[in-house]
């Protein structure tokens, strides 16, 4: 029980630091292919006519998905805009190719056109065109990534997507601890804070136009949360003792955050438009982590309330909670899926190995999906595809991303430190 507590606490309690303003200090992320899936249908991405960078992004973005193996390389075939040349496709086994031409128009923006072909049914699945600002390239070849996979699996894409996370770097002191944003395959990266201190907790609002995290610049913890396009920050909760583990409500009216104002960590909720605070759970146990369901109808916490750390629902209805893992004597940084139908979490099963698992709420079966053994902080993707989280391969710290069958995972370590607490942006 004194080793759960000490875990429970060590999750409860944050770290203080100082915020300093947005600097012009980014640090790339490298997108390495750990893992690729050993059969997945091919598809060839055909260089673009007058394009030398959106088609390598699509076949990066298309390969990193796990659900395609690039056939780009050594093109057995050739195929240009309305012209696939089938027949030769068909016989290199190659059953979906893309082709495109980018024109420049005369306000200096760029004139996209792209087909995608199915090679067997020998019909065009997409033929769109679209018009896109020079500085808006990388974006405009996620989303046509986003495009042909929604147009071949039926799911939306998250290429065009965003994570949050945070880099700590020993080598800068005055900005050893550094929140940042990147595209999901690690570029662009934009910093949102600096720091001499750790940072933990980032967490979006639902509109992914704001990310909270927190503070202990008045001397006590204080969540806070900042503006993306202007920087400018609004403090929502500095009570005595602990304040962070924020969650934001489907609605953006609502926040979960971790306090413990009356002694024992536990978990509140406060109206973001009152500031009126709501406490949610009243126990001797430490409750914290608290994360809402998609519906907004419950929300799923961590507590030690059973003699080990484990994952508990609470229905906002009723104010009743179950008890959701069972499997394995610690499970904790829980999070859902958008549908809601799956849990992701660290669970160790034995020793000090922590890993990654993802339970069916349906059947409560839960499987260990990473290979690593010191990972945390999970994080799904927007169509539940992918599970972003942090771990340690030998000496890096660094986030993967691996899909949720186990057959494709990436890793993206830093040129300068560790990488830590991702959180990928909601849709």
């Amino acid at each position: 029980m004194e080793m759960t507590r000490k875990h429970l606490l060590s999750l409860a309690i944050l770290t203080a630091f100082s915020p300093v303003l947005v600097t012009q200090v980014h640090a790339q992320l490298h997108l390495e292919i750990a893992k690729a899936p050993e059969e997945a249908p091919k598809i060839a991405i055909v260089p673009f006519s007058n394009d030398s960078s959106l088609y390598p992004i699509i076949e990066t973005d298309l390969n990193r998905s796990g659900k395609f193996t690039s056939a780009s390389k050594n093109l057995p075939a050739t195929a240009s805009m309305n012209n696939p040349n089938a027949a030769n496709w068909q016989a290199a086994g190659v059953p979906y190719v893309v082709t495109g031409t980018v024109k420049t128009t005369e306000n200096g923006s760029y004139e996209v056109h792209y087909q995608l072909y199915d090679v067997q049914k020998q019909q065009y699945l997409l033929n769109e065109l679209l018009t896109v600002p020079a500085s808006r390239v990388r974006s405009a070849a996620h989303m046509i990534s986003d495009a042909i996979y929604q147009a071949l699996t039926g799911i939306p894409g998250d290429f065009s997507g965003r994570i949050a996370y945070v880099l700590r770097n020993p080598a800068t002191p005055e900005q050893r601890y550094t929140l940042q944003i990147a595209d999901t395959d690690g570029e662009q990266p934009r910093t949102i804070l600096t720091s001499r201190d750790p940072i933990l907790s980032p967490a979006w609002t639902p509109d992914a136009k704001k990310i909270a995290y927190v503070s202990f610049e008045t001397k006590r913890p204080a969540i806070y949360v900042q503006d993306l396009s202007t920087g400018a920050r609004e403090k929502l909760a500095s009570f005595r003792g602990l304040n962070g583990a924020p969650s934001f409500s489907p609605d953006g009216k609502s926040m979960l955050f971790t306090a413990s104002m009356h002694g024992n960590p536990e978990i509140y909720q406060m109206n973001l438009e009152t500031r009126q605070l709501q406490r949610m759970t009243n126990d001797s146990a430490i409750d914290t982590e608290a994360r809402y369901a998609p519906d907004g109808k419950s929300f799923i916490f961590t507590s030690d309330r059973g003699g080990s750390a484990q994952i508990y629902r609470y229905d906002l209805a009723n104010s009743n909670y179950n008890r959701l893992t069972f499997r394995g004597a610690f499970n904790a940084r829980g999070t859902l899926s958008a549908d809601g139908k799956k849990l992701a979490l660290v669970h160790r099963p034995s020793g000090s190995n922590y890993k990654v698992a993802i339970q069916d709420l349906n059947s409560s079966v839960t499987n260990i999906l990473t290979p690593t053994s010191l990972d945390e902080s999970p994080s799904f993707s927007p169509n539940g595809q992918m599970v972003v989280y942090a771990t340690r391969e030998g000496s890096r710290g660094l986030l993967s991303i691996m899909s949720l069958d186990g057959r494709f995972r990436m890793n993206l370590p830093s040129e300068q430190g560790e990488v830590r607490e991702p959180a990928w942006a909601p849709k």
